[in-house]
């Protein structure tokens, strides 16, 4: 295997995902190096490589992110899931955003955890988008009213410190007077949000989820346009300060701050920023010129399928679940649920079919139940209104039955 395939989605004898820590990836385009190796060198401290040990720590990762990265499986063997693969590895070695289209449920979003979970990025940066979203809060907040509130209460203590000194005829002490004096430090009062936390200048890319960038106000992909070819952007409120100290400021990452310079957020690796669409519009050319482009197929059989279910019945609280017993049960059903999605792909999500299953499951239906569905009977069984609620088709050109 060639060395710039990163991301292999492998899983090992007992089908279980193998986790391989990336390296920092030496070899990069020209026209993608955003800083110098020397002005990264020069401000790569201890803080920032203690930053990233933590980051890298599974302990840093909550319960449903881990589950995604664990339970993730591709959804097309041969070539299908030789393009996929190839698509995530290009974007790393290319430093460029992956845009990836498909239908609801193929698992578009969970492929961004499959990766940060493979490959030890840390925590995935998660920016969920609406139609309200806007890139400057994605990329930091600033809390001017709490500032306005902690200066006029620094001022009020001081002249409260001066009036009491002068009322005891003692000297007011030195260090309280000007810590009041000086004030507080800017960076308590900016946030970095997903974006800007993941532009953050570090030795290996972190990994940027915006989920379902084609629910955004149009202007929103131009937006990104300028970050997407630079790198880099600003804190005004930081550059008008014009020092060279660093400010501390908080970041999407909770308990781990970062140091900012002048102002000025610059990536050294660019991170690997995924973006998953349900293709409900279209999006400007010069955006997509900025991207790699890959649609996420739905599972192409009931084996594919049935392995998905497989990963997601194998883990977490269903872990001693007889899998092996469950797995002939529920078999008519995948391959039933296969035989629809052939028919119609843009009909049913997989995650449906995991409801389904997990009903089976929790109510003891058997295997001859299971057989029965969709019989000639005119009588609904419970299973079958079960089925009938859990699996309404999504289109409405389907009808919504």
């Amino acid at each position: 295997m060639s060395d710039w395939k990163f991301f292999t989605g492998g899983l090992n004898a007992e089908e279980q995902p193998q986790q391989s820590s990336l390296q920092p990836i030496t070899e990069r385009p020209a026209w993608r190096q955003f800083m110098s190796k020397a002005d990264f060198e020069k401000d790569w401290d201890e803080a920032s490589q203690r930053r990233w040990t933590e980051l890298r720590k599974e302990m840093r990762l909550d319960n449903r992110s881990r589950e995604r990265g664990q339970s993730f499986r591709l959804r097309q063997a041969g070539n299908g899931q030789s393009e996929i693969l190839t698509a995530v590895n290009s974007a790393l070695a290319l430093r460029r955003p992956l845009l990836i289209t498909g239908n609801p449920g193929s698992g578009k979003t969970s492929l961004a955890y499959a990766i940060a979970y493979e490959l030890q990025l840390g925590p995935v940066l998660l920016w969920p988008i609406t139609t309200r979203a806007k890139l400057s809060d994605a990329l930091y907040q600033y809390d001017a009213i709490a500032r306005l509130q902690d200066t006029q209460f620094d001022k009020s203590e001081l002249e409260l410190q001066m009036m009491l000194a002068k009322a005891d005829n003692t000297t007011p002490d030195r260090q309280i007077i000007d810590e009041l004096k000086k004030g507080r430090s800017l960076g308590n009062y900016i946030q970095l949000g997903p974006v800007g936390t993941a532009f953050l200048p570090s030795h290996l890319p972190r990994v940027l989820l915006i989920d379902e960038v084609d629910k955004s106000e149009l202007n929103l992909p131009n937006d990104l346009l300028n970050l997407f070819e630079e790198g880099s952007y600003e804190i005004p409120e930081l550059v008008r300060q014009k020092s060279d100290e660093p400010v501390s400021v908080r970041t999407a990452d909770d308990q781990l701050p970062a140091n900012i310079i002048k102002g000025k957020v610059t990536c050294y690796e660019f991170p690997l920023v995924i973006m998953t669409s349900n293709g409900e519009r279209d999006f400007p050319p010069a955006f997509l010129r900025r991207c790699l482009r890959i649609n996420m197929p739905d599972p192409d059989n009931s084996d594919v399928l049935e392995k998905i279910v497989g990963a997601h019945f194998q883990r977490g609280d269903e872990a001693n679940t007889d899998w092996g017993e469950l797995k002939k049960r529920i078999n008519p059903l995948v391959v039933s649920f296969a035989n629809d999605l052939k028919r119609k792909k843009t009909s049913l999500a997989t995650d449906q079919l995991l409801n389904l299953v997990y009903m089976v499951r929790q109510c003891r239906f058997t295997s001859a139940e299971i057989l029965e569905l969709d019989s000639d009977d005119d009588k609904d069984t419970e299973l079958e209104v079960i089925k009938k609620i859990l699996l309404r088709r999504l289109t409405s050109d389907a009808g919504g039955k």
